[in-house]
């Protein structure tokens, strides 16, 4: 079966589609500009079904490799058959590939490799045949002294060794135990003895049981990472009797002394070679499961953040608040650039106050700035009230969640771009900058240190990386990059560039001023043919000699832009301003083998709004006056908040008190939500009701239903605690209240 049938079968696509798809993969077109520019080609595949095939052919490819390897070791060994070689070449999945191969793959000395070169292994065929023999007559035959074998139990028990070893490896077997244990499976963890106080946090799962295919990712990841601080031991545990029957009917014939033996291997066959081997394999199968449902809610956390809504070209104050050490203060021009920096002690007493004040009101004149923002760290709600009291007329001010500011600030990223300057006023800088464009500034920290997402630590970091680099990729790409002002971290994410191409665009722009269109990105060094035209739709040029060039309309269809105009007696300028002359145009006129009806009606919707941004607009938000820190809550409190990360269990919501306080899923929406996603997003402005402070352990319990739960008394509820969350605790208190 060809690779395309797989995969159309697979996604509910054609074969047509998936074959062109991988044509220009291989290519070397990149994920958004197949799906954004080649859409009559794949039939408007989008860059999820896009990314699957990619995906799922390179996994084929892999299983191919794979085959070509074990065919050529049982080739070497010379026991390859024609049946054994279609069985092979037949295998649909890597686990099924292996149960064949393992009876041939080289391993180390076992008790079964032991027997066979004790010359047992005829006696051990003799005993799987199960007719009626002297069992103990037949294995008198095989004591030698010299082979090591010196009594019949000596002999019966090296026969049941190879036996043993036979069925564990039998495919069919593997096949049937590995679905039980999948079905039936439980994870059952308990605390490690004397750790009780030391594991407080897995709490939950000190005596705990959980059918594992049921086993949300977060429980299961919580549960992996306390085994793996020694705080817990995790067991995978199945019935006995669900399995070895299901081993009997497959290899116990009859009733007799030889069938006698063989029921014994068959139970030692199963305690010590197959249990151990798919208990592996589940925790195996198991974190894959939990990996990627982690690596998805983490990217699509990381997409929302990225795609935030940008305050736009600005003049900035930007304030690191801290309180003894004081309050690092930027002062950046519309396009990003540092003009002044200093420190303001406004915490320190009111000399102190009283010069801070001064200082900001003076910066403000100074530099007509338009919008201030400040770090929600530490010190930072007291300092936006600071600022807040200072009544700046006109000033747009601005909380800015500053996780990840502290890693750019150290990286050589910063370094570069501030070489002489301290990572207190690099950090500043950050926080300014990602209040204008959070995607330009967020794509130069490693993802997984903004401070969204779930276990992402734990989790396969090959490919938590794959999918972080996919979702910038598509961010940057969906956006679009003005090509005179982006930095080299955002171009090297424009689709075909990478860092090195992006380093000569930065060089190029540096030795002969701003491009003054597209065109003259092929004199770029190394810059060929293919790569522009993978990247040149997704970079604009802002008041470029071809009006085009501002615009997502690649410049492959720019002559189809210049009929439109001409067919019209107009300009292409025209076009981009006058919406009556835009109705005019008849795309069916237009449409020809290589471009279709999904390229034009993009082309006319490009026309209408030129490079436009499609992040929403930027709206104020402040949080509740007089609410700082946790000590201020009460329970029914109704605040205002941001949306910070979103997992499986809930979101958290920023509420200004420096505690991110949790809307667990039960309590997101009035009526059932099964995914959090279909309710909130990050950076989500929401209101949200106090349903529980623990001042002690710093936990807050929120809702967003409308009709919030009635206070509980402190004490009264104790529910249980997830691994690092408030999730089943917030679960348990919901369930009183309904």
């Amino acid at each position: 079966m060809g690779y395309e049938i797989i995969i159309s079968n697979e996604l509910g696509i054609t074969g047509k589609q998936v074959l062109t798809t991988l044509g220009l993969l291989d290519e070397g077109a990149t994920v958004p500009f197949i799906s954004r520019y080649r859409k009559e080609m794949t039939g408007s595949l989008d860059e999820v079904q896009i990314t699957a095939i990619r995906d799922r052919v390179q996994q084929l490819r892999d299983l191919d490799k794979r085959k070509e390897a074990v065919l050529k070791s049982i080739g070497e060994q010379g026991k390859l058959t024609p049946a054994l070689e279609a069985q092979v070449l037949g295998a649909e999945t890597m686990a099924l590939l292996e149960d064949i191969y393992l009876p041939y793959k080289p391993k180390r000395k076992t008790r079964a490799s032991m027997a066979r070169e004790k010359g047992l292994q005829p006696l051990a065929d003799l005993l799987l045949e199960q007719e009626r023999i002297d069992v103990s007559q037949q294995a008198e035959g095989f004591i030698s002294e010299e082979k090591g074998v010196s009594t019949i139990e000596e002999a019966l028990a090296g026969a049941r060794d190879i036996i043993a070893e036979q069925i564990a490896e039998d495919a069919e077997v593997r096949t049937r135990a590995r679905k039980i244990f999948l079905d039936q499976g439980q994870f059952v963890s308990r605390v490690v003895a004397g750790k009780e106080d030391q594991a407080i946090k897995y709490k939950d799962y000190y005596e705990w049981s959980e059918v594992l295919k049921d086993a949300p990712s977060h429980r299961v990841l919580a549960m992996r990472r306390g085994e793996k601080e020694e705080m817990l031991y995790l067991d995978i545990q199945v019935d006995e009797q669900a399995v070895v029957p299901v081993i009997e009917k497959l290899h116990l014939k009859g009733n007799n002394e030889a069938a006698n033996q063989v029921q014994l291997a068959i139970q030692d066959s199963y305690k010590r070679l197959l249990k151990p081997s798919m208990e592996t394999e589940v925790r195996v199968v198991t974190r894959q499961k939990a990996d990627e449902e982690a690596i998805r809610v983490f990217a699509d956390n990381v997409r929302q953040l990225l795609l935030a809504a940008p305050l736009g070209q600005k003049r900035l104050l930007a304030i690191d608040p801290g309180f003894r050490t004081g309050c690092k203060t930027v002062v950046l021009d519309a396009q990003g650039t540092l003009l002044e920096n200093t420190a303001i002690f406004p915490h320190n007493g009111a000399g102190g106050l009283a010069e801070a004040a001064k200082t900001i009101e003076h910066l403000v004149k100074k530099y007509d700035v338009e919008a201030i923002a400040v770090g929600n760290g530490t010190a930072g709600r007291e300092t936006e009230e600071f600022v807040r009291k200072l009544g700046l007329q006109g000033v747009t001010l601005v909380m800015v969640n500053e996780s990840g500011a502290s890693i750019y600030s150290a990286s050589d990223v910063a370094r570069e771009e501030f070489p002489d300057y301290d990572v207190t006023v690099r950090g500043a800088v950050s926080i300014g900058r990602r209040l204008m464009d959070p995607l330009a500034e967020l794509v130069k920290i490693d993802p997984k240190s903004i401070g969204v997402g779930q276990y992402q630590h734990d989790v396969d970091q090959q490919k938590l990386q794959t999918a972080l680099d996919d979702t910038v990729i598509s961010c940057v790409n969906a956006v679009g990059v003005e090509l005179n002002t982006a930095s080299k971290q955002i171009l090297a994410y424009v689709s075909g560039l990478g860092p090195s191409l992006a380093q000569q665009i930065v060089n190029y722009r540096g030795a002969n001023g701003p491009f003054k269109s597209r065109k003259e990105l092929k004199k770029v060094p190394r810059l060929g043919d293919k790569a522009f035209e993978q990247a040149a739709g997704f970079l604009r040029i802002r008041n470029a000699e071809h009006p085009l060039d501002g615009s997502a309309v690649h410049p492959e269809r720019y002559s189809l832009v210049e009929q439109m105009a001409k067919d019209l007696n107009a300009k292409v300028t025209d076009l981009l301003t006058d919406d009556t002359l835009r109705k005019q145009i008849d795309l069916k006129k237009y449409v020809t083998e290589e471009v279709g009806l999904p390229t034009l009606n993009d082309i006319l919707a490009e026309l209408s709004k030129p490079g436009r941004d499609p992040r929403e607009q930027f709206e104020e938000f402040s949080f509740t006056d007089g609410v700082n820190k946790i000590s201020d809550l009460r329970i029914g409190m109704r605040l205002p908040g941001i949306v910070t990360n979103i997992t499986n269990f809930g979101a958290f919501v920023d509420i200004g008190v420096h505690q991110d306080g949790l809307v667990h899923l039960s309590q997101l929406a009035n009526r059932f939500v099964a995914d959090p996603n279909e309710v909130v997003k990050v950076q989500q402005k929401v209101m949200v009701t106090v349903t529980e402070i623990d001042e002690r352990r710093n936990r807050i319990g929120l809702t967003m239903k409308t009709e919030a739960p009635r206070p509980v008394a402190k004490g009264k509820a104790k529910p249980r605690q997830e691994e690092s969350d408030m999730a089943s605790k917030l679960a348990a208190l919901a369930s009183k209240f309904k």
